[in-house]
């Protein structure tokens, strides 16, 4: 599975949660034994642990030496002495084998007491009995024997009771105060029980610490590697996924990823370990019970699996559902000025909710089919307490087991219980977050259509000391290229030079490829045929980074980061020292020197994201301030001037002559004005190449250049350029 797979890189952290896991069980399944002592030993025997008393009376000892087993009798004379005061007390032999003890002295213990409590006269003659030697040892063991077989089944348990009494019994006969042994023996337990509950909160403490730094670690990896990844990716790759899909599976998958992780650490380890753990505190406890947590175990895997086969397909497809109303939101807040310019705020606000309300009734559907899930557990759990009661009050009404043993039965019963209900409940989960974690495995195993050579060819090194690079040239030789399999050509057969140190336009109607011949450039796409050649060399052969790093671009949207006028002009210089004067100079030949002067913080003033708190024009200027910036090779313009007027646009196009005339200029354009002066201009229609030459050739020869010429210039702006045809008739 994905998900245990994302932890192959903290194995340590895992080590460390399962060690705390063990240690938070050991807490947790010793408290219930601790509560079970306070019952049976603290409360109904007053504290009196072992049946081998601390001090017994003369005539105890005799009596007890009389109906102790023969091979035990070497046990009993090690363990006690005789005191200065007649007594008989433990000695430090007897303490170190108080195990022992406890068993040899059980029988006759509760024999003794037994006799006392029938008829105190009985046990008297016993003892005359013994010390007349009218009775021997054969015939008190045959007493014993049919003692124990008149008890029954249940004699071991119900013969250590009645030996605690006696031994209570005797130590109130003496005198001792038995009250402040039961106080004493309680405080102790109390402690202990104490102890346990700090050393478990630390654990647990310590578990979730641990295991939510790791999850946090594993989704913040994870989040990397995405946005690594999606940087990489070119257009199509971006285009096939969707911008609202990759910030779904980068946001709310991982976010699922990193709480199931969570939750695998604390709780999906834990639950072994701990009924494991809670099936061995049965088995000694008492195993005759054990059917009664073997069926609501089953019943809670049936009701599990039930519910799964239900909801799990409705999981799968939840994911996609947040995908469609990222999708539909982020085209809404994109277009929202549209939206609102065609009083369309109704038709989107149903279409938002026609998605919204697919998602709600999704979750809606998991949601009534797990709240069946709780109910249910509730009741086998009640169920199971109660036929542990109803069974477990016959073997306590049998003395087959106390009453502690049976709290502390109930209690291990819940864990067990509890352990596989997390199991089920986080089975659950799982198939919806391994869903997510398909959806990010997809896009990291994604690889890129635009990817480096193995073998670079290596293309001119400009030194960082160089005032001026070489200008670079750029070749299409034949290029076809098609966006998707099975679409239409973009370009078709397309050639051209753009010489080194010159500008050259490429123009052409809406749709006919002028974009597509930028991103070529830039490799943003690579050529479905033909090549792009960067001083000669096929751009595939180049590394991304060589390749871009000299050339500066603009797209059409001139798109701005969230930061200030000096991080987005020096956006490519990628953090090193900020040149003031290089800053200078791309904000005056962009045309924007003057409006960022007025900003009032001048290059600090802040840009928000997307620049939307400036201007078309503005925003547009920038960021061919951020082209000119850097030392380039080429500038590749895409439609850059749209959003400048025209005398604006004239004296950029003087000021950048300045600076563009040792570099090579790719300039896409709509309008006649901004490309007549180029060194040669491409005319584009439909993919194809249907003109190239200068200004005034292309009015001779390309009837598709006349044509936007005509459309956008006056007959007195034409005809400077206008050739006379053989003849003397204007063209």
């Amino acid at each position: 599975m994905r998900l245990i797979r994302y932890l192959k890189g903290s194995v340590a952290a895992v080590l460390v949660i399962v060690a705390l896991l063990i240690v938070q069980a050991f807490t947790d399944l010793a408290i219930p034994r601790f509560t079970s002592d306070i019952v049976d030993v603290g409360i109904q025997q007053s504290g009196i642990e072992h049946a081998a008393v601390e001090e017994m009376r003369t005539e105890t000892y005799r009596v007890v030496s009389l109906l102790v087993d023969a091979s035990d009798e070497a046990l009993l004379q090690s363990s006690y002495r005789e005191s200065s005061e007649g007594t008989y007390v433990l000695t430090d032999e007897g303490h170190q084998r108080i195990d022992e003890l406890d068993r040899a002295l059980s029988v006759p213990m509760a024999y003794m007491g037994m006799l006392e409590r029938a008829d105190s006269t009985d046990i008297d003659h016993l003892k005359q009995a013994f010390e007349q030697g009218t009775l021997s040892r054969g015939d008190a063991q045959a007493k014993v024997d049919k003692m124990l077989a008149e008890l029954g089944d249940g004699s071991d348990a119900l013969v250590y009771q009645q030996a605690l009494a006696a031994a209570k019994a005797e130590y109130e006969a003496l005198g001792w105060d038995v009250a402040g042994i039961q106080s004493a023996y309680l405080w102790r337990v109390g402690l202990r029980m104490l102890a346990l509950a700090a050393l478990g909160m630390a654990a647990a403490i310590g578990v979730g610490f641990v295991a939510s730094r790791t999850a946090a670690g594993i989704a913040a990896n994870l989040r990397a590697r995405l946005y690594g990844r999606v940087l990489s990716f070119s257009h199509a790759e971006v285009a096939r996924f969707s911008p609202a899909s990759l910030i779904t599976r980068g946001t709310n998958d991982i976010q699922l990823i990193q709480m199931v992780e969570v939750m695998l650490l604390r709780m999906v380890l834990y639950a072994p370990i701990l009924a494991i753990g809670g099936i061995v505190m049965i088995a000694t406890t008492n195993v005759s019970m054990g059917w009664v947590i073997a069926l609501a175990v089953v019943a809670i895997f049936v009701i599990i699996g039930l519910l799964m086969s239900i909801a799990m397909p409705k999981f799968k497809i939840m994911q996609y559902l947040v995908d469609g109303v990222n999708r539909t939101a982020r085209e809404m807040l994109v277009g929202l000025p549209v939206i609102r310019a065609f009083n369309r705020q109704n038709h989107e606000q149903g279409r938002f909710d026609k998605a919204s309300r697919k998602l709600m009734d999704t979750q809606l559907f998991t949601n009534r089919v797990m709240t069946f899930m709780m109910p249910a557990m509730m009741l086998i759990m009640n169920a199971t307490s109660v036929a542990i009661v109803w069974v477990g009050a016959s073997y306590v009404d049998a003395g087959t087991i106390q009453t502690g043993d049976l709290i502390a039965f109930i209690t291990y019963s819940m864990v067990v219980i509890m352990s596989f209900l997390v199991i089920g409940m986080i089975s659950i989960m799982l198939p919806r977050a391994n869903v997510a974690a398909e959806r990010v495995d997809e896009v990291l195993g994604t690889q890129g259509s635009i990817v480096d050579p193995e073998k670079e060819t290596q293309v001119a090194n400009i030194p960082a000391s160089a005032l001026v690079p070489l200008a670079a040239r750029i070749e299409f030789r034949d290029v076809s290229f098609r966006y998707g399999e099975g679409s239409e050509l973009a370009l078709d057969q397309v050639s051209f030079v753009a010489e080194a140190g010159k500008t050259t336009a490429i123009i052409g109607s809406t749709g006919s490829g002028k974009s597509t011949i930028c991103r070529l450039i830039e490799r943003f796409y690579d050529a479905t045929e033909g090549q792009v050649l960067f001083d000669g060399t096929d751009v595939r052969n180049m590394a991304q980074r060589d390749l871009r790093r000299q050339i500066g671009y603009v797209g059409q949207q001139g798109f701005l980061f969230s930061g200030t006028v000096e991080s987005n002009v020096a956006y490519t210089d990628g953090g090193r020292a900020l040149e003031p004067q290089r800053m200078l100079d791309a904000l005056t030949i962009a045309q924007a020197a003057d409006f960022v002067s007025g900003m009032g913080d001048g290059i600090a003033a802040p840009i928000s994201q997307g620049g939307t708190n400036v201007s078309g024009g503005q925003r547009q200027r920038l960021s061919i301030a951020r082209a000119l910036y850097p030392k380039v090779r080429a500038y590749v313009f895409d439609d850059s001037f749209s959003a400048l007027d025209y005398r604006t646009e004239a004296a950029l196009r003087r000021e950048m002559a300045k600076r563009t005339d040792t570099a090579t200029v790719v300039l896409v354009a709509q309008r006649i004005a901004s490309v007549m002066h180029a060194d040669s201009i491409v005319v584009l229609d439909e993919g194809r190449v249907v003109g190239q030459g200068s200004h005034r050739e292309l009015l001779e020869t390309c009837e598709a250049y006349r044509e936007i010429a005509q459309s956008q210039l006056s007959p007195e702006e034409l005809k400077p350029h206008v050739v006379l045809a053989k003849g003397g008739d204007a063209r």
